[in-house]
């Protein structure tokens, strides 16, 4: 699941194409390490680190946006599960606000192919058909789990963020990304609009389509093309789901209803080769007014 509030910046682009690579690349003793004032982007280094994503992690679904705890969480305060055992956890901390819990005001799942080798699937898996994804050459990276806290989500920080990504992205050439990211609610009907608008204006190319699981799959297409306002619909999309649509991202064919979330998911992919030249040229200038603050 990818959820939030916030629209990701401008989206990696590969090695090669990328002007920023020697400016953002880490030391040899991090993959990403990037600071801004008292914010700092890495990935966790610690069980303490991993407990305080899954914290945040658990206000933000849980208490904010109506997620079903499962048995155990309620009690912990804490969303976990067996992909965070093999996944990298992405990290925003404001170091203002002290260490420990306190400290991390945002976080991204992120599993390369090796890491859900291990475990067996990716996350996404349980939802969609993704074999198409998985048949794609060069690395492939899911993004999940994304959330942050609700005083943190202006442009700067998300910025540092997507930063955050960027770094990991050329770090191991990743040429594809995806994930599921939702709509809020577990009515498609209610979703009628921008679930029609996705189908008609983003549905992936075949190469890249994947597609719900059988028992799991709601018809997107609700609408037909004429009966939607295409600059309307997108406008009221979540935030996150239009930006990566903004980056030249598609959706799978169909949509799948988790209840656990309160959501209704769709299957977002992102060539990394698709990033324009405009939004290279964006991401720099952005990256040095973050880098100079």
């Amino acid at each position: 699941m990818i959820t939030g509030t916030a629209e990701p910046g401008p989206a990696p682009v590969e090695p090669a194409a990328n002007p920023l690579r020697a400016t953002i690349a880490a030391p040899a003793s991090r993959v990403v390490n990037i600071s801004s004032g008292p914010l700092e982007v890495r990935l966790a280094e610690s069980a303490a680190d991993i407990d305080a994503a899954q914290a945040l992690r658990y206000r933000i679904f849980y208490e904010k946006m109506g997620a079903r705890p499962l048995p155990g969480m309620e009690s912990e305060r804490r969303d976990r599960d067996q992909f965070d055992q093999i996944c990298d956890h992405l990290l925003v901390l404001d170091h203002s606000r002290g260490a420990g819990l306190d400290a991390v005001v945002g976080t991204y799942r992120l599993i390369r192919r090796d890491a859900a080798a291990r475990l067996g699937a990716f996350y996404s898996a349980a939802e969609y058909d993704i074999g198409p994804l998985i048949a794609y050459p060069g690395e492939i990276l899911e993004l999940g789990r994304s959330c942050v806290d609700a005083g943190y989500r202006a442009r700067p920080v998300m910025q540092l963020l997507w930063s955050g990504i960027a770094a990991y992205v050329f770090h191991y050439e990743i040429a594809l990304m995806f994930g599921c990211a939702s709509l809020p609610g577990i009515d498609p009907d209610a979703l009628a609009v921008p679930l029609s608008y996705l189908y008609h204006h983003h549905l992936a190319p075949p190469a890249l389509r994947a597609r719900a699981l059988p028992e799991r799959y709601v018809e997107m297409r609700r609408l037909d093309a004429p009966a939607i306002d295409p600059m309307r619909t997108l406008a009221i999309l979540p935030p996150l789901i239009k930006g990566y649509l903004r980056l030249g991202g598609f959706v799978g064919d169909g949509a799948v209803i988790d209840e656990h979330f309160n959501t209704t998911d769709v299957c977002i992919v992102v060539k990394t080769a698709l990033v324009t030249e405009k939004y290279t040229r964006h991401y720099e200038r952005q990256s040095k007014e973050t880098w100079a603050a």
